[in-house]
């Protein structure tokens, strides 16, 4: 609701509805009418994974902004966390 309050029903619906992400938009929604059913947590799992797959193109720029906050860019850097941020940070996809 928040996304198309922020770029308009028309915007979103092209979002969601792209040939090339049918796929994460059946597991989000399947994942919003599972829990509707009543099953939460089968249907809250199947909502994050149809999320990571939607808005895995914004990954690399929430990364490149969350590097330049200072105490959080700090933390990114430590030597566990930095080679999972490069990682996410990485990807090649478009939006």
């Amino acid at each position: 609701a928040g996304l198309s309050f922020v770029i308009g029903l028309e915007r979103t619906f092209r979002f969601f509805f792209q040939k090339h992400k049918m796929k994460a938009t059946g597991f989000f929604l399947g994942g919003v009418l599972i829990v509707l059913i009543g099953w939460p947590l089968i249907g809250m799992i199947l909502e994050i994974y149809g999320f990571f797959l939607l808005f895995r193109g914004f990954f690399p720029v929430v990364v490149g902004f969350i590097r330049r906050v200072p105490v959080l860019g700090y933390l990114l850097n430590l030597p566990g966390i930095s080679s999972l941020v490069d990682k996410v940070g990485e990807s090649n996809n478009m939006v």
